[in-house]
C-alpha cells in the first residue's frame, strides 16, 4: 500500500483535519502530516506548536506521523517516498483552488497521484481562519478543535 502525505498549514489544526486524517489511515499505509514552515508573522501559531497540536491530536493513528517541511511539497512527498497527496475539500470554493494546485503539482511530479476527501457533515463550516477569527473574538471553540488547542488558543488570546 501507498504512502500518502497530506500537507497544510494547520493554523490551527481542526477536527476537520482530524478527520481527514484518520479517513486517510484507514485507505493508506502510511500517512505523513506535512505541516507547512512558515514564518512566524504568518501564523498564529508557530511551526513547532503546528506540529505538536497534530501530533497529539493524531497519536492514536499508528500509521500517523506530523512533520514541517519547507519549500515545494512535490519535492517533500519525493523525499517521504509518498506516491499520493491527500487534500480535503469543504466546498465549490476549495474545488477551484485545489484543481489550479493539482494541476500544478502533476505538472511538476506526473507520478504522484491527488486524492481529494469530501469534508464530513460536521466539519464542513470548520476552517483554521475561521477557528482563529471566533476564538479571538471569545467563542468556545471546543467542539470544534481537539482539547489540546482551545487552551493554547486561549493562552494566544489570554482568555
Amino acid at each position: 500500500m501507498a504512502t500518502a502525505l497530506y500537507p497544510g498549514r494547520f493554523d490551527p489544526v481542526t477536527n476537520g483535519h482530524v478527520d481527514i486524517t484518520q479517513r486517510a489511515a484507514s485507505l493508506f499505509a502510511n500517512v505523513v502530516v506535512a505541516v507547512y514552515d512558515l514564518a512566524p508573522k504568518a501564523c498564529l501559531f508557530s511551526t513547532s506548536e503546528r506540529v505538536s497540536m497534530f501530533s497529539d491530536a493524531v497519536k492514536h493513528l499508528p500509521n500517523v506521523t506530523v512533520k514541517a517541511f519547507k519549500g515545494l511539497v512535490v519535492d517533500f512527498a519525493r523525499t517521504e517516498e509518498a506516491s499520493v497527496l491527500v487534500r480535503g475539500i469543504r466546498a465549490v470554493t476549495d474545488f477551484e483552488a485545489e484543481l489550479d494546485m493539482a494541476l500544478m503539482n502533476k505538472t511538476m511530479a506526473p507520478e504522484i497521484e491527488s486524492v481529494y476527501l469530501m469534508a464530513s457533515l460536521e466539519h464542513l463550516h470548520i476552517s483554521g481562519h475561521r477557528i482563529r477569527e471566533v476564538a479571538s473574538l471569545g467563542y468556545d471553540v471546543g467542539e470544534l478543535v481537539p482539547a489540546q488547542v482551545v487552551g493554547m488558543l486561549d493562552k494566544k488570546f489570554k482568555h
